[in-house]
């Protein structure tokens, strides 16, 4: 495959600018597996570089599942309207919605879970007859794991995302993040379940 194709390839695949593709090809040896994650790489730093940012724009995502027994609003925000417009932008939020639907997360990251929660949870694990003659020590270890998992299995951003569960929402979201130039982030959800 000549250069030129290598290039047209990336930019369609990774929305990255001319010059930093002629850079990731360069750097990975025309290897555009190699280069597709330089880019990746390259846009996640330039993302925390946004990070001081606001995001006063965006859309606002509903989805309805077809037994209309469960439904689903999500604000996705980024920096400005141009992007908000873009219909790969208003995808994603329509892919959370449906994310959210499907996985039932509690909260948005593992940092929103509320202390009161977590320790009810750390008591019950605590409380568990099958943890009774654990030393206390390994007790801390497992409730300390347990906790952890309990908050990245319930939070939004740590979930596998639905369709590829190589890669979890945070992810698809830096890897937006790094196509469209902006910083992206859900500002909230809501997901209604019938008689829940």
């Amino acid at each position: 495959m000549s250069t030129i194709d290598l290039i047209k390839q990336l930019r369609e695949e990774t929305g990255a600018g001319i010059s930093d593709i002629k850079e990731a090809l360069t750097v990975s040896n025309n290897d555009i597996e190699a280069a597709m994650a330089y880019l990746r790489k390259k846009g996640v730093s330039k993302a925390e570089k946004r990070q001081d940012r606001q995001t006063n724009q965006g859309v606002i995502a509903s989805y309805v599942h077809s037994n209309n027994k469960i439904a689903v609003l999500v604000e996705l925000n980024c920096e400005t309207d141009f992007v908000a417009r873009n219909e790969e932008f208003q995808n994603l939020a329509r892919e959370l919605a449906l994310h959210i639907c499907a996985n039932n997360p509690e909260f948005l990251s593992e940092n929103d879970v509320p202390e009161n929660i977590r320790a009810e949870f750390e008591r019950e694990v605590k409380n568990d007859p099958k943890f009774a003659n654990k030393p206390e020590n390994v007790l801390s270890q497992i409730v300390d794991s347990k906790v952890k998992t309990y908050a990245k299995e319930k939070s939004l951003l740590s979930q596998p995302y639905f369709r590829d569960s190589s890669k979890t929402i945070d992810d698809l979201i830096k890897a937006f993040t790094a196509k469209c130039g902006e910083k992206i982030v859900v500002r909230r959800f809501i997901r209604w379940e019938l008689g829940a």
